[in-house]
């Protein structure tokens, strides 16, 4: 199965811990295993990459990424395998370098690196940093992380971790990693993307994807400003696929009630309903659940928008059973690919 040119389309999971087919919760040990057959199948039907999320809460089974990834690595041959996103302001970025390194060795040159400041906040108290650096703790460490890219040894010096001087870290990839950074939409994120060289993946989970026009631009410029050569632009979203609308949408919505609901009451949001999930699934939303004609006509509406080069779609989203996901994965490597070959000339 090949893809449509010019854009490449890919997946993405945090690992939700979901439910069988009595309605009980699985284990987490077996969320993880189903991710690792999940990638397994978004190779097998010719798609560009699976990310895989790092969170540290019970909602989600994966708190190490790069595990999963590499038992995935082992038991596939094509795809490429990320994250969705590393949480680098609370990970150091000489271990994560060297964590993905090693994947990119086990994988053959497979392995692609997205970075976040993470819009769930546990990891920092888990691993002892003080959320007042929210702001330092990421330029910071996203600056050494371009400086380790170039696989030379290292001078630097900050305020979040120790100095290297002449620093040198192994493994060396065979080929360079690639990298990008997650933005969830504040223009500071755009231009620091581009002033170090990164890859921009908008995390777009309300509203219309147009909305999100002036932030490609904004990069565009700001790599002409810098310098640098033109850098590949994703978008990542919540969707899932199923035969016809209908189907998709009350298969997806019990998982998206669930999910907004357990988050909303953290941050204060509004209770989740009905009404609000077939209004992000129609135009002006940015859920992509519906039949493949249905997903794959919004996902070519957004690369048109956007000029976007890749699309992943983030497939698991709460309870949603491994069955239906890996079903939805099967439409959208078989069905909805062709689809947007045949919509973006």
């Amino acid at each position: 199965m090949s893809e449509p040119a010019g854009i490449e389309l890919g997946l993405d999971t945090f690992g939700d811990v979901t439910r069988d087919r009595s309605g009980a919760l699985i284990s987490g040990a077996q969320a993880i295993r189903n991710v690792v057959d999940q990638a397994v199948l978004a190779d097998e039907v010719g798609l560009s990459f699976f990310g895989v999320g790092e969170h540290h809460r019970p909602e989600f089974a994966v708190s190490s990424p790069e595990m999963v990834l590499a038992a995935a690595a082992a038991r596939t041959t094509r795809i490429h395998l990320g994250t969705a996103v590393t949480v680098l302001s609370s990970d150091d970025p000489v271990r994560v370098y060297e964590r993905f390194a090693t994947l990119d060795a086990i994988s053959s040159g497979r392995a692609e690196v997205i970075l976040g400041r993470g819009s769930f906040i546990e990891s920092f108290p888990l691993f002892g940093f003080d959320l007042r650096d929210y702001e330092a703790l990421f330029d910071e460490k996203l600056e050494l992380f371009s400086r380790l890219l170039d696989e030379k040894p290292v001078t630097w010096q900050g305020t979040t971790r120790a100095s290297l001087d002449e620093a040198d870290v192994y493994p060396k990839t065979e080929a360079g990693l690639r990298a990008w950074v997650g933005v969830g939409g504040t223009p500071e994120s755009v231009v620091r993307a581009a002033r170090h060289g990164y890859g921009l993946m908008l995390a777009i989970i309300g509203g219309p994807a147009a909305r999100f026009r002036s932030f490609v631009d904004l990069y565009h410029r700001s790599l002409a400003s810098f310098e640098r050569e033109s850098l590949p632009i994703g978008v990542h979203s919540p969707g899932h696929v199923a035969d016809t609308d209908q189907q998709a949408w009350d298969e997806a919505y019990p998982g998206f009630e669930a999910m907004n609901n357990t988050i909303g009451r953290e941050r204060g949001w509004p209770t989740y309903s009905r009404m609000r999930f077939q209004h992000d699934v129609g135009p002006e939303g940015a859920l992509y659940v519906g039949s493949p004609e249905t997903v794959a006509r919004k996902i070519a509406e957004t690369v048109r928008a956007l000029g976007i080069q890749r699309f992943d779609m983030k497939f698991s989203t709460g309870t949603l059973s491994h069955e239906k996901m890996m079903r939805s994965i099967e439409l959208y490597g078989t069905r909805v690919a062709p689809l947007v070959r045949e919509l973006l000339p």
